[in-house]
């Protein structure tokens, strides 16, 4: 239905009894990294070092969160740079010091790059040249992927901006349209880990708790608020802060859980869907929220249809997950069916989210599926008829669960 995208299992074939009672395990796009991201090696700066600076490893830059990306005649893909690249803008080592020696002389006045550490290709699921040396650390060995961010800010601002016009020269681009960029599925998934901690990184420069200038430690994926710093050349002892006390002095990534529900009528033979006043003439998607805190995923999902659309749901099925960099959502799809009778009455007046909801015929959307998929914000497909139902495009958890309630996810003989 309209165009695929690539399969992402996240496990091998297999035969496994639960794989027999719920069928295969499903993935999203955005997830499943081809990469091992062996984050226990974070906080390991002799492999640090080691892996930074090896022949072999790839860099992905990003610009303000847009990637560094090629084209061919028919396929975006990411653009990998190598170290004698990014070396310039690191320097040769940035790795050198342990955590421990980071923390001791932190100094709030410089800016350093921030560098992410994406993990190790270990099966070889990258494309790379045949010649490249191996890398091994200990019982680990594969390739090293690291993200740099090269947004020009402060006193780097001079060298990102050399590195930017550097391998813009070589006929590359930072793609800014992030949410439609059409890249393979494993390059989309190791492009979400970086957008996502980079967002985050940018978000948290100062320190909740006492509200002084942080540290990013564990390469790229937490952040520290140091108890002395050099600025002005001398090292000053800070003021207190809350988070040094006890097991709680990092601050780590945020991740917003949110639902994401199909939800379809007591007799199977409809689908609740709504829009809000982003979207285009006639787009429509399922509904979904935030969760709140004590409260369940399913009970989330009831809630939320209720609240944008009067809807009231008796069971809910959690169908997959995806996570969504922007800018940092977990997205927990669900299928739910609603009460029958005055359970499917649309009420927009709680929560003026959604500007209208309607209940479409199951054959309307399948036949949305085929003629009336494309992204936010991009034209309509060929052959779409002006009036006729549009919806999310495969790359969103949205048009997934539509697909599977139309493909019979709610029949007798449906697997979770």
């Amino acid at each position: 239905m309209g165009t695929t995208i690539p399969d992402l299992p996240i496990l091998e074939a297999e035969d496994s009894m639960l794989s027999r009672k719920f069928g295969r395990e499903l993935s999203n796009y955005f997830a499943g990294s081809p990469l091992n991201r062996v984050g226990f090696l974070r906080g390991d700066h002799v492999f640090l070092r080691s892996a930074f600076s090896h022949p072999s490893t790839r860099f992905l830059l990003l610009n303000e969160l847009a990637p560094l990306v090629n084209e061919d005649q028919n396929q975006r893909h990411l653009a990998w740079v190598n170290y004698d690249e990014v070396k310039h803008f690191t320097g040769p080592d940035p790795f050198e010091k342990s955590e421990e020696q980071m923390i001791k002389e932190f100094n709030s006045e410089e800016v350093k790059p921030l560098i992410l550490l994406l993990g190790l290709d270990e099966g070889s699921k990258l494309p790379a040249p045949a010649n490249d040396p191996a890398f091994q650390y200990k019982n680990y060995n594969g390739r090293p992927y690291f993200a740099v961010d090269v947004s020009p800010r402060g006193s780097s601002a001079g060298a990102a901006n050399k590195i930017i016009e550097a391998v813009k020269a070589k006929g590359c681009t930072f793609f800014e349209n992030q949410r439609n960029m059409g890249l393979v599925a494993s390059e989309a998934a190791m492009y979400a880990s970086a957008r996502s901690l980079f967002d985050w990184n940018s978000r948290v420069p100062f320190c909740a708790q006492c509200g002084q200038r942080t540290l990013s430690v564990n390469a790229g994926t937490k952040r520290t608020c140091p108890p002395t710093d050099m600025a002005g050349g001398e090292l000053k002892e800070r003021g207190p802060c809350a988070s040094r006390q006890g097991v709680s002095n990092i601050c780590f990534p945020r991740t917003d859980p949110t639902i994401i529900v199909a939800i379809v009528s007591a007799d199977g033979s409809k689908i609740l869907l709504g829009r809000n006043k982003r979207f285009p003439p006639y787009w429509y998607s399922t509904l979904a929220g935030f969760l709140e805190p004590g409260e369940s995923i399913e009970e989330a999902v009831r809630r939320e249809a209720w609240e944008e659309s009067g809807v009231k749901l008796s069971r809910v099925v959690i169908h997959s997950s995806q996570p969504w960099p922007f800018p940092a959502s977990l997205m927990i799809g669900a299928i739910a069916q609603a009460l029958p009778g005055d359970g499917e009455q649309i009420h927009l007046g709680h929560d003026p989210e959604l500007v209208d909801a309607k209940w479409f015929p199951v054959e309307e959307v399948r036949e949305a599926l085929t003629m009336g998929v494309s992204g936010l914000g991009e034209p309509a497909p060929p052959g779409y008829k002006e009036g006729g139902l549009r919806l999310p495009p495969q790359t969103a958890i949205a048009n997934r669960l539509i697909t599977a309630v139309v493909e019979g996810f709610v029949g007798d003989v449906a697997k979770i």
